[in-house]
C-alpha cells in the first residue's frame, strides 16, 4: 500500500477512515505536540499551522517498510520547501505489541540505525558533494535523494526523556534548510535555542543531553543527536555503515 503525505487538517477530516492503529497514533501525536508545554516550539508551530507532513509506515523491522519510506522521502523532498518555514516529515510506524512492549531503549537504538542503513540502500542519488560521507565529520548530516535531513527518533521505551517518548516508533525528518534561520549565527536562532532548552528542562525528567548542539560546530556531531537514550550513554561510533559498505563494493 502506497504511503501518503498528510497534513494535520486532512487527517482530522479522514480520521474515521483510517485503520485503527493509524487513528490512535495520530490522536496521541496530536495530544502530545498540541500541548502548550511541548518543548519543540518550531515543531509544534509546524503541526498547528499545517506545515508538517505526516505519514504512516509499516513495521520498521521489515525490509519493505524501508523501501516504501524511501519513495515517500523522495516525494517529500520535492515539496518540502513549499510547505512552510517549519517544515518536517513525521513518520508514525506500525508498532506491534511484541515491539512496543518488549524492546529496550538499546534495542530500539539498534533498530533505528539498522532502519537508516536499509533506507539508504534505496537512495536513488549519490551522496551530495557538499556533505561529508563520514558521520564523524562535524558537517555530516543524513542525506537522501540529494537532500540533507536532521532526524529525531522517539520510541515506547523512553520514559525519563519524555521529549523522545511515544507509544509508536516514530521518526521526524527535518530538512537542513529549515535551520538557515535557526542557528547560532542569528539572534532569532539563539533565542529559540535558549527557550527550547528551558522548556526541555521542565518537560523531561532526564537532564539536558550533553550532545545537543548546533550543526557546523566543530565540537558537534549530528548523528549523536538523532537517537538519545534516557541516560547519557551512547555507542562510541556512528552505526551508519551503508556508505562504508558501498566503498568496499567499489574497490
Amino acid at each position: 500500500m502506497a504511503s501518503i503525505l498528510y497534513t494535520k487538517s486532512c487527517l482530522e477530516q479522514k480520521l474515521l477512515d483510517l485503520p485503527n492503529w493509524q487513528r490512535i497514533a495520530f490522536e496521541l501525536f496530536s495530544e502530545k505536540v498540541g500541548a502548550d508545554i511541548f518543548p519543540c516550539i518550531p515543531g509544534r508551530q509546524g503541526f498547528l499551522t499545517d506545515q508538517l507532513r505526516i505519514s504512516f509506515a509499516g513495521d520498521p523491522r521489515k525490509q519493505t517498510t524501508a523501501e516504501e519510506l524511501g519513495l515517500l522521502l523522495s516525494e517529500y523532498g520535492k515539496i518540502s520547501r513549499h510547505t512552510g518555514k517549519y517544515a518536517s516529515l513525521l513518520v508514525l510506524f506500525d508498532t506491534p505489541e511484541d515491539l512496543a512492549e518488549h524492546y529496550s531503549i538499546e534495542e530500539y537504538e539498534e533498530l533505528f540505525w539498522s532502519f537508516l542503513n536499509r533506507l539508504s540502500e534505496h537512495d536513488p542519488k549519490d551522496w551530495p558533494e557538499d556533505f561529508p560521507k563520514d558521520p564523524e565529520h562535524y558537517k555530516w548530516e543524513f542525506c537522501f535523494d540529494g537532500e540533507p535531513y536532521f532526524i529525531l527518533c522517539a520510541t515506547p521505551a523512553h520514559e525519563a526523556r519524555q521529549s523522545r517518548s511515544f507509544p509508536f516508533f516514530m521518526l521526524a525528518f527535518q530538512p537542513r534548510w529549515v535551520f538557515e534561520e535557526l542557528n547560532d549565527s542569528t539572534e532569532f536562532g539563539r533565542n529559540m535555542s535558549r527557550l527550547i532548552r528551558k522548556r526541555l528542562e521542565a518537560y523531561d525528567e532526564a537532564p539536558l543531553h550533553p550532545h545537543l548542539g548546533w550543526y557546523g560546530g566543530q565540537d558537534n556531531l549530528e548523528w549523536k543527536q538523532y537517537f538519545l537514550r534516557d541516560d547519557e550513554k551512547q555507542v562510541s561510533k556512528c552505526p551508519f555503515s551503508y556508505l562504508k559498505g558501498l566503498f568496499k563494493q567499489t574497490k
